[in-house]
Formats: C-alpha cells, sequence, structure tokens
C-alpha cells in the first residue's frame, strides 16, 4: 500500500512555548499574524502596499476602483488565513479569529453565484474568465484559499468557509475536465493539484481527487493547450520571460516522462507534491516513481547544503545539474518550503531518513532565514555570500538583499513562513495502525491512536542547541506497536536508550529510523543521544562555485560568517584544514545563540605591495573567526555574509 501512513492533525501536536520551534511559533502567532494583517490591508508604513484586502473589498462590491498589484494578491489572503486555521487549532485567540471570519465574509460577497471566486478577473477582467491558464494564476489562487478554507475548518468547525471552497471547486469542476465542452486545460502555477487532494480527504467527494490527477495527467500533453489558448487569444509569441518549450511550467513533457527538475522551482515543488497525494490516494506506483526520479534530480544536483533551490533570478528556476552559485543565488524562500512539503510527502511514501534529513535542512536553514527574528521583516531571496556594495551597484545582484524587507509588491514568501510555521505539527510526526513515527525533534506533547488505545508522547529536548532527546510515551493501556525514532543522516554515533538500558542502535535502524517494537506502558521513555560534532561540509568537485572551500555544520544547522564579527572582506578568509573547531553557546546573542570558533587566516590587504596584481604570495595573518547559524544573519547591522569558507591546507 502507497503511502500507509498519514501525518498528525496540528491539534494533536502541542509545541512548548519555550522551546526552540514553540518560540518561532510564538513570534508568528504574536507578531507575524497580526503585522501581516496590517500589510495585508495596507497598513505598514513604508512598506510597499499590499492591495489584498482591499481588492477583494472592491470585488465585494464594498469598496470602488481598479485592481491593484499582481493578480495572485488573493493567494497571500489566502496563506495568511490558513496560518491563523493551524494557529487557532493549538490555542484560541479571539481577535485572529475575527479577522479572519472578517475576511471570510467578504470573500463570501465577493463570491459568485457560480461559485467562481478571484478578484483580479472580478474586477478587472470579467469576460476573460480561464483564457490565459498560463499566465494568470486563477488556479494557483483557488488552490490556496481552498487549502485555506480545510485548515480553518478543521480548526474551527465552522462550515462557512468550506462552504466557499466546495462551491468553488464544484465551479472548477464544470468548466476542466475530459467530458465533452470542458476545458482540458491546467494551471501555469501548480498548487490546485495538492489543494484538491486536502479538499477531497476533508469531504470524501471524488470529483476533487478526479479533477487533481486530471490537472496532473494533462499537463505537457499534445497538441499543447497553453499553444492553443494563446493561439484564441490572439497571441503570437511566448513571453520573453519564459521559454518556448514550456520547461518554466513543468509543461515540456507530459509529467510520467519527466526525469529532471526544470523551470519555475517554486512551481516544481507544488507539483511534485500533488503528484505525490494523487499517487497515494490512487495507489498509482508509476507516478510515485517519477516523484522518487525527480526527488534523486533535485536532492542529489540541484539543492544548496541550506536547503534551498532554484539557483536563477531568471525565471525563479532551476537551471543545470551543478549549477549552485553563491552570491547570486536566488533561493527563494517558498521554494525551500515546498521542498519540505515534497519531503514530507515522500517520506508518508517510504520512511527513509533521507527526506526527514531534507525536511530538517529546508526548514531550519533557509526556511527560517526567511522571516527576521522579530516577525517583521522577511527575505525572498536566501543568498549563501553577500557583498553589500555589489548588491548596490551591480544590476545583476540587484535582487540579492543583506536587510530582509518589511513587504514586498510580490509578497508571497512572508505568509508562505507563516502558514509553514504554524503548521510545523503535521511534520513532526505521522503514524499508521501499528507505528508511530518521529520524523523531527521538537519539545512537546502530541496524541495518537493505535492499537485502540490512546498514546501520549511527550519530547523532551533542547533541541537542536542539545544533543538529547527523550520521548517518554504515555498509552493508556499497555498497548504494542512500532516507535520508528529518525536517526539524522548526519549523526555518525548515535546513542539510544529504553528505559534506561543501552540498545544497539545498528540492530534497530533500517534506512534511518531506529524501529522499536515492544508492548509499551505508561513512562517507558527512549532516550537519544545525537552527537553533533562540527562537520566539514563539502561540495561535489561539479559544483564549481564550491571548490577548494568548506561549510560549516553542527547538527541540521549550517553556519555562516558575517562581517559584524569578522571584519569586511570575507573572502579573504581561509580556514586550516587542521584548525580546531569549538562551539559555545551565547546567552546574549541573538536571544541566545551556538556559535562556532577557530583559528583562521585573513590575506592581509594592508601588506599587500604588489599594485593591483603582483608576483608575490599574497601575505597573511592569524585571525580568530566566529560563525553563527545562517538563519539568524542580517538580524543585527548591515554587512557581508559568507557559507563557504575557502580551505587551507597549508
Amino acid at each position: 500500500m502507497i503511502g500507509d501512513k498519514r501525518p498528525l492533525s496540528v491539534k494533536d501536536v502541542v509545541i512548548d512555548s519555550n522551546s526552540f520551534w514553540g518560540e518561532r511559533s510564538r513570534v508568528v502567532r504574536s507578531v507575524g499574524l497580526p503585522y501581516q494583517w496590517k500589510a495585508l490591508n495596507d497598513q505598514i508604513p513604508g512598506a510597499p502596499p499590499s492591495h489584498g484586502i482591499h481588492n477583494i473589498r472592491i470585488a465585494a462590491g464594498r469598496g470602488t476602483g481598479p485592481h491593484r498589484g499582481p493578480v495572485f494578491q488573493d493567494s497571500d489572503v489566502a496563506k495568511w488565513l490558513e496560518a491563523v486555521g493551524y494557529q487557532l487549532a493549538v490555542k484560541p485567540d479571539p481577535d485572529l479569529e475575527r479577522a479572519a471570519d472578517e475576511v471570510i465574509a467578504l470573500i463570501a460577497e465577493a463570491q459568485g453565484s457560480d461559485g467562481y471566486f478571484n478578484s483580479y478577473f472580478t474586477v478587472a477582467e470579467p469576460s476573460k474568465r480561464w483564457t490565459n491558464l498560463r499566465d494568470q494564476h486563477e488556479l494557483y489562487c483557488a488552490g490556496h484559499f481552498i487549502e485555506a478554507a480545510v485548515a480553518y475548518h478543521d480548526a474551527t468547525g465552522k462550515t462557512a468557509v468550506l462552504d466557499i471552497a466546495t462551491r468553488l471547486a464544484d465551479c472548477i469542476d464544470s468548466v476542466f475536465g475530459p467530458r465533452p465542452g470542458q476545458k482540458r486545460g491546467y494551471p501555469g502555477h501548480e498548487e490546485i493539484e495538492l489543494a484538491l487532494v486536502k479538499l477531497y480527504r476533508t469531504t470524501g467527494e471524488k470529483r476533487y481527487l478526479d479533477l487533481a490527477k486530471f490537472f496532473i495527467d494533462e499537463r505537457g500533453r499534445r497538441p499543447h493547450y497553453f499553444e492553443m489558448e494563446a493561439k484564441a487569444r490572439g497571441e503570437e509569441k511566448t513571453p520573453p520571460w519564459a521559454d518556448s518549450t514550456y520547461a518554466y511550467w513543468q509543461a515540456h513533457l507530459p509529467v510520467r516522462e519527466q526525469t529532471d527538475a526544470v523551470g519555475h522551482s517554486v512551481r516544481a515543488m507544488y507539483l511534485y507534491s500533488g503528484m505525490v497525494d494523487v499517487a497515494i490516494e490512487t495507489e498509482d506506483e508509476g507516478l510515485l516513481d517519477v516523484c522518487k526520479r525527480l526527488w534523486r534530480n533535485v536532492v542529489d544536483k540541484k539543492m544548496y547544503v541550506t536547503g534551498a533551490i532554484g539557483s536563477s533570478s531568471h525565471g525563479e528556476a532551476f537551471t543545470f545539474d551543478y549549477d549552485l552559485p553563491s552570491d547570486t543565488a536566488y533561493a527563494e524562500t517558498c521554494a525551500s518550503i515546498g521542498l519540505a512539503m515534497f519531503a514530507n510527502r515522500m517520506l508518508q511514501c517510504d520512511l527513509n531518513s533521507e527526506y526527514a534529513d531534507v525536511l530538517e535542512r529546508a526548514l531550519y536553514n533557509t526556511v527560517l532565514s526567511g522571516m527576521s527574528l522579530d516577525g517583521t521583516k522577511y527575505f525572498y531571496v536566501n543568498p549563501l555570500e553577500v557583498w553589500p556594495q555589489a548588491c548596490d551597484q551591480r544590476r545583476d545582484k540587484s535582487y540579492v538583499k543583506y536587510q530582509r524587507q518589511p513587504w514586498f509588491g510580490c509578497a508571497c514568501c512572508p505568509p508562505n513562513i507563516m502558514r509553514t510555521i504554524s503548521s510545523l505539527g503535521t511534520y513532526v510526526y505521522s503514524q499508521n495502525e501499528s507505528m508511530i513515527c518521529v520524523h523531527l525533534f521538537a519539545a512537546g506533547r502530541a496524541r495518537f491512536e493505535v492499537g485502540g488505545q490512546e498514546v501520549l508522547l511527550t519530547q523532551v529536548t533542547g533541541y537542536p542547541d542539545s544533543e538529547e532527546v527523550r520521548i517518554e510515551v504515555s498509552p493508556q493501556q499497555d498497548v504494542e506497536f512500532t516507535l520508528a525514532v529518525r536517526i539524522p543522516g548526519w549523526c555518525e554515533s548515535p546513542r539510544l536508550m529504553i528505559n534506561g538500558v543501552e540498545e544497539s542502535v545498528q540492530r534497530l535502524v533500517r534506512s534511518g529510523y531506529a524501529h522499536i517494537k515492544r508492548r509499551w506502558s505508561s513512562g517507558d521513555t527512549v532516550d537519544l543521544v545525537l552527537p553533533m560534532p562540527i562537520l566539514r561540509v563539502r561540495a561535489n568537485p561539479a559544483v564549481r562555485a564550491c571548490a577548494g572551500k568548506v561549510a560549516l555544520q553542527r547538527g541540521p544547522i549550517v553556519y555562516c560568517l558575517e562581517e559584524v564579527d569578522n571584519g569586511s572582506n570575507l573572502s579573504a578568509i581561509s580556514l586550516p584544514t587542521d584548525a580546531e573547531l569549538t562551539s559555545h553557546f551565547e546567552s546574549d546573542l541573538m536571544g541566545g545563540t551556538t556559535v562556532i570558533t577557530a583559528e583562521a587566516y585573513r590575506d592581509d590587504e594592508s601588506a599587500w605591495s604588489g599594485g593591483l596584481y603582483g608576483k608575490e604570495r599574497t601575505p597573511r595573518r592569524p585571525i580568530a573567526v566566529k560563525a553563527v547559524p545562517y538563519w539568524k544573519w542580517a538580524n543585527r547591522q548591515p554587512g557581508e555574509m559568507l557559507v563557504w569558507l575557502r580551505e587551507d591546507p597549508c
């Protein structure tokens, strides 16, 4: 059976408020979501206006004027609403719920009698609905609203939002499909595929699953729908920002024939996630094999050490294998969120720690980097090397920012971060009838039903700063099941104890998970010790940008140098191969931070006497360097940043 495991609902997972993820969730709840509500209502001084709520007000007949902002602004509102749903599932918040209900009522007023909802087309081009699926994001926006509706309904039990979503899905189902008179199109920006599966799982309406499968199987077939659609519009040329092969849209081939991850990286991740969902629900081994093939190409040849993907600013896209430049990396926050979604779904089909390792890498590094410590500023682009002067003065690096922004005209990433952190509970655990799986380490509690018994699982840990994780198992009555606990791939010498008795990890581990099958009693414990020596990570020699360089990693956290700690011209620093690397916790640094220190060398510019070019060897001097977690960079004074350091063999 494909995908016999299911993630837990956020309702069943409580993250301790004083833990790593609890603190990030607190910032989202108390600062991020209220801040973004103001941003969506254009109330952040100095920030680019969103127009998100105002556009919907106009569509509902409560406002006047033109639609403003990109055509997909509805999706920002939807992602915010989805994040609110996840937060309300864990803890009531009258203010957030009141704002969410206000938005839902507004959308209900804007929805057409046929179930259609899209503020852009309702306000700006009502006669052109469904005429440009390639570019205009109608199905993308619908998908995000459907996801939000499912999350909010699950959290509150309120049916109004789900009624809007089902009417919208029914409208789409009446327009698209294989039946006579229907359009055989599919979205330019994928998203609705996975949303329809969520709606199917909530309502049991199989038409929604069938429609998701249709969109996936129709993609890239010939004659090409985007070509026929463009011809009907009188359009002769492909837009200059895309390519004529349709790889940008992952529509260059039918999905079952695709072998490489290509095109816009966020779209690709949403598509692959939807493909896994459909494969699970339809028992389609062939489709799952395609997902495995595409996964291999992404993580083996196109993923940054930080879990970022999509190296090119042109098309926000994948380029070619091993093309992973640091200083011009696009590495969109949304793309790493999509990678985490893809990895989480693959875990449900194949309990292999490789998927959880990538999930963890993306979450702890690029996803978290996308939001400031205080929750009010954001990165869209996540480079691995920054030289502020170059960003300011070179047009080819103008998209690389060295300070997070209060908002964006195209603000897909900020609300996406909100919904991801708010839904963390769905990433930590999964289960089936006889197994509980622990994928991530996060202090808190989770409730399961296994073997007809309710089981409470409690994690006690200071991870990722701490190496120790305790799992306390408390069933209502003694019950037999398998507890599968991930052993991270970065950990070379893990230790595991059951009720204080050390067990052989090698004997228990299969595909990176320790499988502990026993009859569990209340008070049973599993203790993990995951040693976190500082790792020197080196890239495949085919990654030219990283030749002769090394990155530092402790546990799941990738580190970087910042100018504020190490001075300017970070590229002049080299780390000897025999340098001792040590870590320690600094409680007064950025809310408490484990840093890495070492003795290194710096090319001595002041001692150079060769002019612009010279024959002598560059003088150098010893220095002490300090590295901080990559996700925390740019939370102090602006300056340079560097992940990959030159490695000095001398």
